[in-house]
């Protein structure tokens, strides 16, 4: 009777592990770059470690603030006595030459294959010149129009970059669906309408209470084409509400 208990316990423990299927429906996929698409994250600590030190700061702290936030947006906030254009171009540097240990994320290239490439764009803080770099060098396919820190005024956790996305496909943002791995992008996504999918790549699920489903990574994700739109199967993590209202 012992042994029969603990199998139940243990059969049960192994189902509440188990991920949660759940569709979306939308019409456009809006995907940031790093922590989603790519990992540059080496390439980001030791550029802006590089750039903390030449202007006298502890590499923590710009760490701190830097992810998933615009380069120039973060130097403003960190050091609002320079020019703000120039360290962009700067920062900007260090990172298109360090591309040492980038690599593309589990089920990126598989998923990106099965979108409609009129369906997809990519939204994201870095630079048009570091996006391109970056992507390329991934093996990731280059879109023809993105939104990048270029071509808007305000950077997340704002929702211009969002709605910036949807517009480029010709989407409203609530027929959008967003995947993003840091809390300003998810409240950036949510702000705009969008429906958010975040990841734990680089945060802990509490860190991304913005988002409405959380999942792994993208090898969670499965695509439908439909003549209408997409259908988004996702095998959300255990634990996590399937729905964030």
């Amino acid at each position: 009777m012992r042994r029969a208990r603990t199998r139940i316990r243990r059969t049960r423990t192994v189902e509440a592990m188990k991920p949660l299927p759940v569709s979306v429906r939308c019409q456009g996929v809006l995907f940031d770059m790093d922590g989603i698409l790519i990992s540059s994250l080496g390439s980001v600590e030791r550029s802006w470690a590089v750039w903390a030190k030449m202007r006298g700061m502890e590499p923590e702290v710009a760490l701190r603030v830097a992810h998933g936030r615009r380069a120039i947006e973060t130097v403003a906030r960190l050091r609002p006595d320079l020019d703000s254009e120039a360290e962009l171009k700067v920062i900007e540097e260090l990172e298109v030459a360090d591309n040492e240990g980038l690599t593309v994320l589990p089920g990126v290239l598989n998923l990106l294959a099965a979108l409609p490439r009129e369906r997809w764009t990519v939204v994201t803080s870095a630079t048009e010149r570091l996006t391109r770099v970056r992507l390329a060098a991934g093996g990731v396919p280059v879109p023809q129009r993105l939104v990048t820190a270029n071509h808007v005024t305000r950077g997340k956790p704002h929702p211009e970059p969002f709605l910036a996305g949807a517009a480029l496909l010709g989407v409203p943002p609530e027929a959008c669906v967003v995947f993003e791995d840091s809390p300003s992008g998810a409240q950036a996504g949510r702000a705009a309408g969008c429906t958010v999918i975040a990841t734990t790549f680089s945060h802990p699920a509490k860190a991304l209470g913005a988002a409405h489903y959380l999942v792994r990574d993208l090898t969670d994700v499965s695509i439908e084409v439909q003549k209408d739109g997409l259908i988004l199967g996702l095998n959300l993590l255990r634990g996590a509400s399937s729905v964030n209202p």
